[in-house]
């Protein structure tokens, strides 16, 4: 029997979020950040992000079919249990697009303890969404 091994080369390729309303996550999405969209289809949308990095976007009950299980619903005003932290070229104007595509303040631009200064909103879905960068 050959050992198991932890690998370090495991690369980051998409991060994908169940959602309540495909269209008004994509029209969130596209909105507060410009993001190419690479795929549209019924259930599933797809960003392209800086760094090769995509976001995918499927309806929560699409999402079960590939795992076993639907992922519970989000009641409104909640926070589910993921967050996207960014670094934007330009914090200010990241922050007016978040708000005008109508994010939820969750914790205003402040100073954190881990170097970075940094603004806290919520998706439609109530997935956290920070916008950030770092002190000094």
């Amino acid at each position: 029997m050959t050992p198991m091994t932890a690998s370090g080369d495991a690369r980051l390729g998409l991060i994908i979020l169940a959602v309540e309303d495909l269209p008004r996550a994509v029209g969130f999405y596209r909105q507060a950040f410009g993001w190419e969209q690479l795929v549209a289809v019924p259930v599933y949308a797809e960003f392209r992000l800086p760094a090769q990095l995509r976001l995918g976007l499927y309806v929560r009950t699409g999402f079960g079919v590939n795992t076993g299980q639907v992922p519970i619903a989000v009641p409104a005003g909640q926070l589910a249990g993921a967050e996207l932290y960014f670094y934007p070229a330009d914090l200010t104007a990241a922050i007016v697009r978040l708000e005008a595509a109508g994010a939820r303040a969750l914790s205003p631009l402040s100073a954190r303890d881990w170097g970075d200064e940094a603004a806290y909103f919520a998706d439609p879905d109530g997935n956290v969404v920070v916008v950030a960068r770092p002190l000094g």
